[in-house]
């Protein structure tokens, strides 16, 4: 499944001084296609002798795409008559397998869907064909985007049934720590695999957020993105976790990269198939190259939330302070801030967000968590929100629904019912406690219950949180180390956009073997805002990257 040494056997030789794809950004390679120093061919075999190098030992692929190479000649033949489809004409770009191709299985990592081929393709898919991207291959993921084991045996992120653990290209080895499932050293992120992205697999690539799984993955393998505002891009043909939070996004090393690839994902209409859509109007020509301003941070206000995401803080009923940075990640920040403000930013410090420091339990955001696992079942979640197993249940049996007689299984009942069935042949390594929460949910009776938790996420994390912090202040952002601000800004939908930055000690929560030395963790930088606001926080972004170049690439061997 993994490789593609019979792709190899239809490679041709390369041209001598042939351009180089390691490390190379869209807007280089848009310039060797341009200037005639490389063609699609030439991409897609050098991408594919990568692929075929360090597959095994990364394990960033789960498909890749049996006609690349006849993709990228078409393409070819297309850009010397003068055709070009879009920004992205015969770049390579790779898809998180929660998303829909037509030409290649869509499987979420799960072995109910192994090899299952949809009826038809998301309309991002469509949106990248048309601006000229080849779809190279399908990426590793966490297993249903981390919707299948949580408490007892939380499930590790990027791990699947169909395709095992993915690997950090910046230490790919397995944990050495007596006990170790045979998972990474270095954690990958979130369910949306950046692996292959930063070993230069392929130009860049597509994940999608609930709660992390665009940002975790882009701090972890030091990459660029942006985790858009819900209804950016049409989530229609992607598995769902709950349409009210879920995103589709772009992964790559270069903040202009995401930005290229961004506009390519935005349809320039909205989407009938995804109500959403309606939500944020698309820049003219759906262009957001042009926020690229190198002197973007004059003048932009930037608030630093400490309490909490920088600092530890009281949190209501608990004894010790929680959150809080580890000492040499706090460093890294505070480099970070002193180079915004050596840029021109306005650095309001602090700019702590109220739901995070509410003495009041029921106004506290770090109190109120995701109902994630068997410890919050029914009868004991009365302390936790219900919107993502309600919204499972409701979303992923209408993604069924949707994929008519050709669904492998029919509702969320029957593939807990498979994955029973098939629990010796890996289904269920990590068990399936959040899908059994979900199932149990009754749609009907269990509604009232739903609105009043949703309302609850969007005050705590919007009107008593980010909003009013930005408001308060007058902010044009927030900073916030790594991912995270993940979870608070997915709660209402709001965007952020990760720029790599700098490397701290994987310390791990318990000790390595002696004379085992892990290797650093990369920590990026994210500036979260409010709904719709992505052009600013890329002019933010762009302005911090171009002002830092802190990207190395990883050292594979």
């Amino acid at each position: 499944m993994r490789s593609c040494f019979g792709l190899l056997l239809l490679l041709s030789p390369l041209t001598a001084a042939t351009f180089n794809v390691a490390e190379a950004s869209i807007t280089e390679i848009q310039a060797a296609l341009k200037q005639k120093r490389v063609t699609s061919r030439q991409l897609v075999e050098q991408y594919l002798i990568r692929i075929a190098t360090f597959e095994d030992q990364l394990h960033a692929a789960l498909y890749v795409n049996p006609k690349a190479l006849e993709e990228a000649d078409q393409l070819d033949r297309e850009r010397k008559q003068g055709k070009l489809r879009g920004p992205l004409h015969g770049i390579p770009i790779a898809l998180k397998d929660n998303i829909h191709t037509t030409n290649m299985p869509t499987t979420g990592g799960a072995l109910a869907f192994g090899g299952y081929t949809p009826p038809y393709e998301a309309t991002l898919t469509k949106n990248l064909r048309a601006a000229g991207a080849i779809i190279i291959a399908k990426t590793g993921m966490t297993e249903l985007a981390n919707w299948i084991g949580g408490a007892p045996t939380p499930m590790p992120t990027n791990y699947n049934a169909v395709g095992g653990f993915g690997f950090n290209p910046y230490d790919p080895r397995r944990d050495p720590r007596d006990g170790s499932d045979g998972r990474p050293v270095l954690a990958t992120g979130g369910s949306s695999s950046g692996i292959g992205t930063a070993a230069s697999f392929w130009a860049g690539n597509v994940g999608s957020e609930t709660s992390g799984s665009i940002l975790s993955p882009a701090n972890q393998n030091m990459l660029a993105a942006i985790k858009p505002t819900v209804g950016r891009i049409s989530r229609y043909g992607i598995i769902p976790i709950t349409a009210d939070q879920d995103t589709a996004g772009p992964l790559g090393r270069t903040v202009a990269d995401v930005a290229v690839m961004l506009g390519a994902l935005e349809s320039a209409q909205p989407d009938p198939n995804d109500p959403a859509t309606i939500r944020c109007t698309p820049p003219a020509g759906r262009d957001y190259t042009k926020f690229l301003k190198k002197d973007g941070l004059k003048g932009v206000r930037i608030g630093i939330p400490r309490a909490y995401f920088f600092d530890k803080a009281a949190v209501p009923g608990v004894k010790e302070p929680r959150g809080g940075l580890e000492e040499a990640e706090a460093k890294v920040m505070a480099e970070a801030i002193a180079i915004l403000k050596q840029q021109g930013a306005i650095i309001v410090d602090p700019a702590d967000i109220p739901s995070a420091i509410d003495p009041d339990a029921a106004n506290n955001i770090n109190v109120w968590n995701v109902c994630g696992g068997a410890d919050g079942a029914k009868g004991k979640d009365a302390e936790c929100s219900v919107v993502f197993k309600y919204g499972m249940k409701r979303d992923f049996n209408l993604w069924l629904q949707s994929l008519g007689a050709s669904a492998p299984v029919k509702t969320l009942t029957d593939l807990r019912a498979w994955n029973t069935a098939h629990e010796k042949a890996g289904a269920i390594k990590y068990g399936q406690s959040r899908l059994d929460i979900s199932d149990e949910m009754d749609l009907v009776a269990d509604k009232a219950r739903y609105e009043a938790d949703r309302a609850k996420d969007l005050r705590l994390s919007a009107d008593h949180g980010i909003d009013a912090v930005m408001k308060a202040n007058k902010l044009d952002a927030i900073l916030f180390p790594g991912a995270n601000g993940a979870g608070i800004a997915a709660k209402p939908g709001y965007p952020t956009v990760m720029v790599p930055f700098g490397m701290v000690p994987n310390t791990g929560r318990r000790p390595f073997p002696a004379g085992f030395e892990p290797k650093p963790a990369p920590l990026g930088v994210s500036f979260t805002g409010m709904a719709c606001s992505e052009s600013k926080l890329l002019e933010i972004g762009y302005g911090f990257e171009q002002a830092t170049k802190r990207r190395v690439a990883p050292v594979l061997k």
